[in-house]
């Protein structure tokens, strides 16, 4: 009889540089590929509609790749510890693979997995970072990780298989229902190579100039890592020549690892003394950031592209960010809830770890106050010429250059000219930076 084992597809929605694939295809005579649309993901904490429906494309086209090779994915929904072991037993397989994860929701469903598999032969294998996060050292710094990180082995990167020899079974099928919209991001790991392969010809070379430049391209890669659609390791490997959009890679793995080895972070501070941070409750302001009419363009901006395209450029997240917890004084989960309702790339570590650290309560070595951006002088500095300013917030297409970063500041002749009156068409700041400055470094040294 024919060695038969299910490849469990999660957040790797590919077939090229596959490892649980590959194992799996050198040690089976059959490969059974599995995806399990657990309902807890689909309609959990993190509800996204937008991410549901990439994830419904990334499945569509990852069953068709499968199909070119013989197979096809094998579709069933409910709970893994459930469904598993009764497709174990449908498929008569003797091993289960998988590719480990590090959300503390992941590791306790694989756990309830591996314990509802017992008796098969089980393999969780790397795939989702570029480093085996289970043989480095856990750190709570940047720095010496990424030291670390640099020194560390890595697997070498696999070609997409000819063919997947499976058994004849019932694959199964997606939801009927409309996916819905998936912003401005084709779903799908042809889509994740191409870009992948423009990057890595004309862009990533130029990352150490060109990063923080609202309205310049960057590899808006995350979508497709966070989906697994391309490897992070065939990333790094084809970047190798562009060390600082490498260290990007590095941050993405070190965000895997503190949330694996510190899982009380995704609720809480990762630094205990700021765990007795006041924030305030205002609905009404956090509506205002949340809809982009805070009065200050650069926030304003990066808060309508996320709800126009699923998707933030970095430099506009950290301004977005800093304003909500330094400027407004609201919690930082708040802005992580919406991010991950709207993020395409709304990946639990990532953006936990990002939050955490603009907010100055996580995984960051640098006093609070180094964290207090300036709306106008970011925008001054990373959007000069309005471009990006101008492209989210048409109501500001006309106001000259030397007012676009405080708008307020027109005469009322001005406004008229540019045909933008504060308060009418474009709000008046909903507080003022200095002063909201002041009272934030005064919150922090209270419980530094």
């Amino acid at each position: 009889m024919p060695s038969t084992a299910i490849v469990w597809f999660r957040r790797d929605l590919r077939v090229h540089d596959h490892p649980p694939l590959r194992a799996a295809l050198a040690a089976h005579d059959q490969v059974v590929p599995a995806f399990v649309l657990d309902p807890r993901l689909l309609e959990g904490r993190f509800a996204s509609p937008l991410r549901a429906a990439f994830l419904h494309g990334c499945l569509k086209e990852l069953d068709a790749a499968l199909r070119a090779r013989g197979a096809g994915l094998v579709i069933r929904e409910g709970d893994p510890a459930t469904v598993l072991p009764e497709l174990a037993t449908e498929a008569n397989a003797s091993a289960v693979y998988w590719a480990a994860d590090v959300s503390p929701f992941a590791t306790r469903r694989d756990a309830q997995v591996a314990a509802a598999l017992e008796g098969l032969d089980l393999h969780e294998t790397q795939g989702n970072f570029c480093a085996d996060l289970g043989e480095l050292k856990p750190y709570r710094v940047f720095t010496p990780y990424h030291r670390a990180w640099l020194r560390a082995e890595r697997r070498q990167v696999g070609r997409a298989p000819r063919a997947i020899p499976m058994p004849k079974m019932r694959k199964g099928r997606l939801p009927s229902r409309s996916p819905g919209q998936t912003g401005d991001f084709e779903p799908g790991e042809a889509a994740a190579r191409q870009r992948l392969a423009a990057w890595a010809r004309a862009g990533a070379q130029h990352y150490a100039t060109t990063h923080d430049d609202l309205a310049k391209a960057s590899s808006r890669l995350s979508p497709y890592l966070h989906f697994g659609c391309v490897s992070a390791r065939e990333v790094e490997e084809r970047t190798v020549h562009a060390p600082e959009f490498r260290r990007q890679l590095a941050w993405r793995d070190f965000y895997g690892q503190l949330l694996l080895h510190h899982p009380e972070a995704a609720t809480k501070e990762l630094q205990p003394r700021y765990r007795e941070l006041e924030w305030d409750e205002d609905d009404e302001l956090l509506e205002a950031w949340r809809e982009g009419r805070t009065g200050y363009p650069l926030v304003d901006a990066g808060m309508r592209q996320l709800r126009g395209s699923g998707w933030m450029h970095n430099r506009a997240r950290l301004v977005v960010g800093s304003f909500l917890t330094k400027d407004l004084h609201l919690d930082w989960r708040a802005g992580e809830r919406h991010f991950m309702r709207h993020l395409l790339d709304g990946d639990e570590a990532n953006n936990n770890g990002n939050w955490q650290w603009i907010a100055s309560v996580g995984a960051d070595p640098a006093p609070y106050f180094r964290r207090l951006l300036n709306p106008t002088t970011q925008q001054q500095r990373h959007d000069p010429n309005g471009e990006y300013v101008r492209r989210w917030l048409p109501e500001l297409r006309d106001v000259p250059v030397e007012h676009l970063a405080e708008p307020w500041k027109m005469t009322g002749e001005e406004q008229r000219a540019a045909r933008c009156v504060i308060g009418r068409d474009y709000p008046q700041p909903i507080v003022d930076h200095a002063e909201e400055r002041r009272r934030a470094i005064a919150r922090y040294r209270a419980v530094a």
